[in-house]
């Protein structure tokens, strides 16, 4: 199996090399990807070393399978590319996530509609992996009505110039800044770029992503997504209208009886998810379940997870680990 990681050198891509040597995935040629700058550099995996091709040299040696994590643009230049050489592209990018032909994939949930032709295939964004794989055993119990969340968004998920700036600010010291307020001992309204609507992308993503992924236009969504200081990984409050009622012990139950859900919710011993925990781990993890007593049918929950791994590169591994297992590759 020969695998193209395409952003290589990214905060994203090293995650996914680290991913693919954890859970022994078939690689017999690597074949890592990046811009002009980082060409020949040397990545070592798995304990062999390999040296940082371009895309087009890239697209010549036609992969299997190519794990992009190298922005929006790049993917919608190269990812028909390398399909059309025979390759099967996951990208991690918000290119393809709403393209009707493209699908949209949470391994748990709906990893059995992918097929062989299936040869762009997109990864969704961090926020709405770690919601939907909670909210998609409950939605098949109970039906879902309307979702609001709120994120609180690790700055990993900007990207090494948001993590410098948090250690900059740290330090006292004055450098490049990601956000244009700090972020050291503060909190800001604002994940990505605003739409015309006064919601930003991130929270507009969580809208439109859920609705694909739980292939149902009429769960109502709303969102605020929040930047924090944390680097572990993103938190969420959700509440949840159903459109029949439910036991909160079933809920609990039903959640720890799902793969890839792991519940911490005692209260008695104060026991519940923190992104200072669940970093370097690839479970999404949720407590603080509770029914919210000010309406019928409606459940609170906080959801962690790190968005680095089933938020982005592990996700992305295990769509390929499926496709290998069913040999659609």
């Amino acid at each position: 199996m020969r695998v193209a990681v395409v952003g290589a050198t990214g905060m994203v891509g090293e995650v996914m090399l680290k991913v693919l040597a954890e859970r022994n995935f078939p690689v017999t040629e690597l074949i890592p990807v990046a811009s002009e700058k980082s060409v020949g550099k040397e990545i070592v995996f798995a304990g062999k070393s390999y040296k940082v091709v371009g895309l087009a040299d890239a697209v010549s040696m036609a992969p299997d399978i190519a794990l992009f994590s190298a922005g929006g643009e790049t993917s919608l230049e190269w990812a028909p590319k390398f399909a059309e050489a025979g390759t099967t592209v996951i990208d991690n990018s918000s290119a393809w996530r709403m393209d009707a032909s493209k699908k949209l994939v949470v391994p748990e949930i709906n990893a059995g509609s992918l097929t062989a032709s299936d040869k762009i295939i997109a990864n969704p964004n961090c926020s709405t992996i770690q919601m939907v794989l909670t909210l998609a055993p409950l939605h098949k119990k109970y039906g879902i009505k309307r979702v609001i969340v709120s994120t609180y968004q690790s700055i990993t998920g900007t990207g090494v110039k948001a993590v410098k700036q948090l250690e900059n600010e740290y330090a006292g010291i004055q450098g490049d800044m990601a956000y244009k307020y700090p972020i050291h001992r503060n909190a800001i309204p604002q994940c990505d770029s605003f739409e015309d609507n006064g919601y930003t992308k991130e929270e507009m993503k969580l809208v439109r992503e859920t609705q694909k992924i739980l292939d149902d236009r009429n769960i109502a969504v709303t969102a605020t997504a929040i930047r924090v200081p944390v680097v572990g990984g993103h938190s969420e409050a959700v509440n949840v209208e159903f459109r029949s009622d439910f036991d909160v012990n079933e809920v609990r139950r039903i959640l720890h009886e799902t793969p890839g859900i792991k519940v911490q919710d005692n209260i008695d011993t104060f026991t519940y998810p923190m992104p200072l925990y669940a970093e370097g781990k690839d479970e999404v993890f949720v407590g603080r379940i509770r029914r919210d007593e000010s309406q019928p049918n409606t459940l609170n929950m906080w959801i962690v997870a790190d968005n680095l791994r089933k938020g982005a590169a592990t996700n992305a591994v295990q769509i390929a680990e499926y496709l290998v297992q069913n040999k659609l590759v």
